[in-house]
């Protein structure tokens, strides 16, 4: 029978008095000036405390803060006396809020959606988010001239909301080509998104005469950076499809050239009567290296 996964925290979260709570490190300087700061504090002040604190108990009155520190400061500075605490068995900072995947845009508009379906003001969620009204609005709006497809393709991938407005301007069918585009470059840039937009053919776009005047080129100049998007769209499908084959090769190849180059006399024979034999299969092995390092990190 396996063994039972041991709880790393107490089940109940628990109410603690803030002058209870001794933090384990010191905010950095200048971080209650940054927007996210002020987001949190907004938050915090509006609709209170979402996710609780983390704390480990150092005596029986006394915790020491494991996660929440920025939480922490803004409760202090509005006046609040206690907060909701999750309690950790031990003082390991390690698993918490490390790994986490920052919300996507397009979840982020769902949940916006969502909130506004049970009766959250826009006026509240923009105080709660410490943003503009109009933000609210266009975060709400942000899949509105969206296909479902693209919606789908996107769902969390790290689109901003200029991209969303580059393939508003495009026809569904041009949509899910550029952000099949994007998803296998993994550039979701608005900038990307613009220079795909500019390659687009009229007939993919809704208002095909805005664009020609918002990037001010001529039939002739569309045309030819249609042609060498395309081109360059062709040879990047190519290369993405042949790329994992090449790799294998290029790793099975380098294992065999680094063994061989750990043998002392044939490293001396290649160097002594093929020296460019031997920088060149030094250079593979270097670049293999390399290459499972990056892919590593």
């Amino acid at each position: 029978m396996a063994d039972q996964v041991r709880i790393a925290f107490e089940p109940r979260v628990v109410i603690v008095p803030l002058s209870s709570i001794l933090p384990s490190k010191m905010l950095a300087p200048g971080l209650k000036e940054t927007a996210k700061y002020k987001r949190i504090a907004a938050s915090v002040g509006e609709i209170g405390l979402v996710e609780p604190l983390i704390v480990a108990r150092q005596t029986a009155k006394t915790y020491l803060l494991v996660d929440g520190h920025v939480r922490l400061s803004a409760l202090r500075e509005q006046g609040v006396e206690e907060a909701s605490c999750v309690v950790a068995d031990d003082d390991e900072a390690f698993t918490y809020n490390k790994r986490v995947n920052r919300l996507a845009t397009i979840q982020e508009h769902y949940m916006i959606v969502r909130a506004i379906e049970r009766g959250v003001s826009e006026d509240k969620l923009a105080r709660a988010l410490d943003v503009d009204v109009k933000v609210i609005r266009q975060r709400r709006n942000l899949l509105a001239g969206i296909s479902p497809e693209v919606a789908e393709l996107l769902k969390d991938k790290p689109a901003g909301h200029h991209t969303f407005q580059k393939l508003r301007k495009m026809k569904p069918i041009r949509q899910l080509e550029v952000a099949e585009l994007m998803v296998s470059a993994n550039n979701y840039s608005a900038n990307y998104a613009k220079a795909l937009l500019a390659t687009t053919k009229p007939s993919d776009l809704l208002r095909p005469d805005e664009l020609r005047k918002a990037t001010g080129l001529t039939v002739e100049q569309m045309a030819r950076l249609e042609r060498e998007m395309a081109a360059v769209s062709e040879d990047y499908k190519e290369l993405e499809s042949s790329y994992g084959d090449d790799m294998l090769v290029l790793v099975v190849a380098a294992g065999f050239l680094e063994r061989l180059l750990g043998k002392p006399e044939i490293e001396r024979f290649l160097a002594g009567h093929y020296p460019e034999f031997a920088e060149t299969f030094r250079g593979i092995v270097q670049a293999a290296s390399l290459d499972q390092t990056a892919a590593a990190a």
